[in-house]
């Protein structure tokens, strides 16, 4: 991996979310760190400040950006909107981003985290950047808005990188997780209370589960590899594990089994070709049984003999 940011002065949005928060908390042992948000979970604020980040509250709906420090070198877009109200969800994923590189169009680079939810569903096909782009989340009706804005984002800050000269990189994230959890765990959690994980019907489902350690510590090498032109990369984990393998390491951690419901009405595998993404970066550093045994050992330390 690169070298690690030092003493530079980075914009994290979306700073209150699950990979926000612990990446900019990392960001700000040694730099300036302004974390932007909403700030309605005031407990949150407080960890981020006891962390050292400087917060400031904005509105990506609104366009409500102005508070922030205009001269900043480098910009993490974690920000996203997932409201289910369709102009709302819009307005603030597509236009925030157009927002934030508008203001920060002098900065030496702007990642925008996207999602792997933007592909088409391919079942156990290894998906490249160039993949066919599609409506992943849409058999999630709660996250019925989160591919089509993803998408939209891309676009937006695709148009945003050529308009403003701003070096780019959007990076597609698989699935995040940490000491604070993730989608392993609210699956631990589904586990301990005898709640069956849903797991596609195409078993196994695949991704690429990435710690919060090589989201931070990939984003030196992801800055760098940023282009007016847009660099687009998948951001994983380097090892597929699936939801079935994932879930039975927990179970030996902790001795919870868990019952799975194999259905179609859940999103289908996400196998990614990192290929570019190592190139980049590297290989990730966290393998993810040290990864999932922490996030255990951090919320549920009574589990473990």
């Amino acid at each position: 991996m690169a070298t690690p940011l030092s003493g530079a002065k980075i914009v994290v949005t979306g700073v209150t979310g699950q990979v926000a928060e612990p990446v900019a908390g990392i960001l700000a042992r040694d730099n300036e760190v302004y974390g932007a948000a909403r700030f309605q979970d005031d407990e949150a604020r407080a960890r981020l400040e006891a962390a050292g980040v400087t917060c400031v509250r904005i509105d990506l709906a609104a366009g409500d950006v102005a508070a922030l420090p205009a001269d900043a070198d480098y910009v993490v877009n974690f920000a996203v909107a997932k409201n289910g109200d369709w102009n709302l969800d819009l307005d603030a994923n597509a236009g925030g981003v157009l927002s934030l590189m508008e203001h920060h169009r002098a900065a030496r680079a702007f990642l925008h985290c996207s999602s792997t939810a933007v592909y088409q569903p391919a079942g156990h096909k290894e998906l490249a950047e160039h993949a066919a782009l599609g409506d992943n989340h849409r058999v999630w009706s709660f996250l019925e808005t989160y591919s089509i804005c993803k998408i939209a984002a891309e676009g937006a800050a695709r148009w945003g990188a050529r308009r403003f000269a701003l070096p780019t990189t959007i990076a597609r994230l698989s699935v995040p997780y940490g000491d604070n959890g993730g989608w392993p765990g609210i699956h631990l959690e589904m586990m301990l209370g005898g709640v069956p994980v849903d797991v596609h019907s195409n078993t196994p489902s695949i991704y690429h589960p990435i710690h919060v350690d090589d989201i931070a510590g990939t984003l030196p090498a992801l800055f760098a590899a940023a282009t007016p032109e847009v660099t687009t990369v998948n951001w994983g984990g380097s090892d597929p594990v699936s939801i079935e393998e994932w879930c039975g390491y927990l179970a030996e951690l902790t001795g919870v089994q868990p019952e799975f419901n194999a259905t179609s009405e859940t999103i289908d595998s996400v196998t990614l070709d990192l290929t570019a993404m190592h190139a980049i970066t590297g290989r990730t550093t966290v393998h993810w049984k040290d990864g999932m045994r922490r996030m255990v050992e951090a919320l549920h330390p009574e589990l473990l003999a």
